[in-house]
């Protein structure tokens, strides 16, 4: 079965997720965030079979997520090093791994805390905030639909019966 592209979807989340929504693909983003550069260092760290890897760090670079640049320690081998737009995943991940804290760990069962290294204290939950500093929640947004010349309509009327029933925003 061919798998389903959204490239030219109109949802910025289907197209995100056309690049990056596969279980390897953020697993290799993670272990990057975390310092891996060689296609060894990642195959290691995710026990992910070869063909599997050598197919998702080709797709990250082709859409600008990874770079392959001369090794750091000046040998013939080459690196996957992260593009502004692969660290711009930060947040993304730091997400992900806060929805996991919180709803997939019993009381008690380990788990690694992210600290700030300057601190030295657990970082902060990530929280979405309006541009007068309120904390938005579900019920706060909506979204528009941008128009070339910047004006804003909602997305159809299904957003806006969706609205009326309180089921809450789209993403």
């Amino acid at each position: 079965m061919a798998r389903v592209r959204f490239q030219d979807d109109g949802c910025p989340v289907a197209r995100s997720l056309d690049v990056i929504g596969d279980l390897w693909s953020m697993l290799i983003i993670r272990s990057a965030l975390n310092g891996a550069r060689r296609f060894g260092d990642f195959q290691i760290k995710l026990g992910v079979a070869r063909n599997v890897l050598t197919a998702r760090l080709r797709m990250l670079v082709e859409h600008g997520i990874l770079e392959l640049v001369p090794a750091s320690d000046g040998t013939a081998y080459r690196e996957y090093t992260l593009t502004a737009k692969g660290r711009g995943l930060f947040p993304v991940i730091v997400a992900l791994r806060q929805w996991g804290e919180q709803f997939l760990f019993e009381d008690g069962e380990p788990e690694s805390v992210m600290i700030d290294r300057e601190q030295r204290q657990p970082v902060r939950r990530l929280e979405l905030r309006a541009a007068d500093n309120r904390l938005l929640g579900l019920d706060d947004i909506d979204v528009m639909q941008a128009s070339p010349r910047g004006r804003s309509r909602p997305l159809g009327e299904a957003a806006v019966a969706s609205r009326r029933r309180g089921s809450g925003a789209r993403t």
